[in-house]
């Protein structure tokens, strides 16, 4: 599993830490054979909306070449979905077979045109900004439409990251990240469910 973070200047941290926290995990436990990762971005330091910077060594990478992109929410992405070299990057990931965000990361999967006849969710302030981009915005924690999943405001991400894992494993493998994590309020099971609420 090679997983791509899509990183830029005014994320929010926490949705980008929250899911990276719970599903590195899975190789920091030695839970997972073949899982490794890249922090992905256009330029070689990006500053997020707090002011925290961080180094990127892949930059512009294409994306095709990942099983799980990953992209964070924050106020960056009300200008990014418009920004066509940008979102262009974003389209790289056509092929991937996971495509994953959390709160307003769902926009920049819109503008690359990701979420057209799907169902998506995004942080609650920003439902209106989300459905010129997708069939249906339902008002829930983490959707899964197929291989597509969004998740709601900054917080849902360590749930997602879980939920994502729990897909990818089993709830036996989640619940011992949970335990390493003293993150209790994820429950595993629910898996057939399209949305959680």
């Amino acid at each position: 599993m090679k997983m791509a973070f899509i990183l830029f200047d005014q994320m929010t941290t926490l949705d980008f830490i929250g899911f990276y926290d719970a599903v590195t995990r899975l190789k920091f436990l030695g839970l997972g054979k073949d899982v490794n990762w890249d922090l992905c971005a256009t330029t070689a330091q990006i500053t997020d909306e707090l002011g925290v910077s961080m180094n990127i060594q892949h930059i512009r990478p294409d994306l095709s070449a990942y099983d799980l992109v990953f992209i964070p929410g924050g106020r960056g992405t009300r200008t990014l979905r418009f920004n066509e070299e940008f979102v262009s990057w974003i389209r790289t990931a056509r092929d991937v077979p996971y495509k994953v965000s959390v709160c307003t990361g769902a926009l920049l999967l819109g503008a690359a045109g990701f979420l057209e006849g799907k169902r998506a969710t995004t942080n609650p302030p920003a439902y209106e900004l989300l459905e010129p981009y997708c069939k249906e915005v339902v008002k829930a924690r983490i959707v899964r439409d197929g291989n597509l999943i969004t998740g709601g405001g900054v917080a849902t991400s360590i749930d997602l990251g879980l939920y994502v894992l729990e897909l990818l494993t089993d709830a036996d493998t989640v619940r011992e990240i949970q335990v390493s994590m003293d993150y209790p309020y994820y429950r595993t099971g629910q898996l057939d469910a399209d949305y959680l609420v």
